[in-house]
């Protein structure tokens, strides 16, 4: 007994000084089957860059002619993305209150000094708030571009259905992925993307090489990866996405690793 006593005590010396949590592992097959409903598919409209070759460029379909307005909460230090979109006709929201204004100005740029996120309150605003605001009549399709550094679970768990509809094309670049393998955090997550997915299908994923991966069972999953959703009335599915990363990736940071995206996300030739 006084061993084992003496190995324990050993063993909680020696643990690392900053805290730490035990949380329940999420099913190792719900994950699984997460993924798979995220795999992305071919469509008949092929995938163009908007933005630049670096970060703040996204993949999205050939298909926005029609699309009125972009929606972009979380304002980087380029606006490449946005630019192209106004130059193609859209008029642009852009919200955050981290900065005074975007960093390039357009005669389609209305710029929100305001957080998007669950509530409307002080420096915050829901995104159901936001669009009431700007687009009262709600009529027409838009284009969703997000990055706001973790809050795109609760923004989009709080946008009404009608609203998500509106968006054609929805770009999110989803936060602290690995997370997902921590059930707590899997069961808020996976309500996110399966919302986003009952009106839309994934038809891109890039990850971001700013980030990390975590490795688990048979998973590896990217802490950072952008997401390109398509409306399914917009296309015919021509089959899954087999080779990855697409031509017209880039990667984000060029002086980090390249990050490709792990088979697991999507089905490979011969799979």
């Amino acid at each position: 007994m006084k061993e084992l006593r003496d190995s324990l005590n050993a063993l909680f010396l020696n643990l690392p000084a900053k805290p730490f949590f035990a949380a329940k592992k999420t099913d190792p097959q719900a994950l699984r089957e997460l993924l798979r409903a995220l795999n992305p598919v071919l469509t008949d409209k092929p995938l163009i860059r908007l933005g630049p070759n670096a970060d703040g460029g996204y993949l999205v379909p050939d298909d926005l002619e029609g699309i009125t307005s972009c929606f972009s909460p979380g304002v980087s230090t380029v606006s490449g993305f946005e630019l192209e979109c106004a130059a193609r006709g859209m008029d642009v929201f852009l919200a955050d209150a981290s900065v005074d204004a975007p960093p390039d100005s357009h005669p389609r740029f209305k710029f929100l000094k305001k957080f998007i996120g669950a509530y409307s309150r002080n420096e915050f605003i829901t995104m159901q708030d936001w669009i009431e605001a700007v687009e009262p009549d709600a009529s027409g399709d838009w284009l969703l571009q997000i990055d706001i550094e973790g809050a795109e679970y609760e923004v989009m768990l709080n946008l009404a259905e009608r609203h998500l509809r509106q968006f054609r094309i929805i770009v999110i670049e989803f936060h602290v992925l690995d997370y997902l393998f921590d059930s707590g955090f899997y069961a808020i997550a996976s309500r996110a993307f399966e919302k986003i997915l009952h009106q839309h299908t994934c038809v891109h994923i890039h990850p971001n090489n700013a980030g990390a991966t975590v490795v688990s069972d048979d998973m590896v999953i990217p802490k950072i990866m952008e997401f390109t959703f398509y409306r399914n009335d917009r296309f015919v599915a021509m089959g899954p996405a087999r080779s990855y990363p697409h031509e017209l990736d880039v990667d984000n940071m060029s002086e980090f690793p390249v990050i490709t995206l792990p088979p697991c996300w999507y089905q490979p030739e011969g799979l």
